[in-house]
């Protein structure tokens, strides 16, 4: 039931923001979007919807886009005593008939190495690749600011360094 909620919220927010996404056989890519990071910030989170009508599962493997050194999924995880943490993931499962959303607190797209300022409205290119599907070409929108900040979160468990402030100190987290 929580995740019918979602989706009718995503759906609900895309539609007020201009709702676009793409089709790739049977995957629906429903709204990417990155909410608009500060204008010096190096780090930045895309969400959406994959909507799967088909009969087979697919898997997110890679994103690939210019606006950024390196984009991953990852997952967000909190730990018994509330602190939250990302984790890489190889890889998002999209069963047949079901949807995956990525949002703020779950699975998201890390877009880590800005190449330049992300500004609310502008259209990001990017690639989705997956198993079966292949190369999904997508425009994420950047949507006005919210959402979680990602410059706070502990980001040692992706082995990219700790986040200070919007800056990388090149540290890792030790278990």
């Amino acid at each position: 039931m929580k995740r019918i909620f979602t989706i009718l919220v995503a759906l609900g927010l895309a539609g007020t923001a201009q709702a676009h996404g793409t089709s790739a056989g049977a995957l629906e890519i429903i709204h990417p979007n990155i909410p608009a990071p500060a204008p010096n910030a190096v780090t930045a989170a895309g969400y959406m919807a994959i909507s799967n009508g088909g009969d087979h599962a697919d898997r997110l493997i890679g994103v690939a886009t210019p606006a950024a050194e390196e984009a991953t999924l990852h997952e967000t995880q909190v730990s018994a005593d509330g602190v939250a943490s990302m984790v890489h993931v190889d890889g998002l499962d999209i069963a047949a008939g079901d949807t995956a959303v990525l949002e703020p607190g779950g699975y998201h797209i890390m877009l880590l190495g800005l190449t330049a300022p992300l500004i609310e409205g502008q259209m990001v290119p990017a690639t989705l690749i997956f198993e079966h599907a292949g190369a999904v070409e997508i425009e994420f929108m950047v949507d006005p600011p919210g959402g979680m900040d990602h410059g706070e979160m502990d980001h040692g468990e992706m082995n990219h360094g700790q986040m200070d402030g919007g800056q990388m100190d090149g540290g890792t987290k030790t278990p």
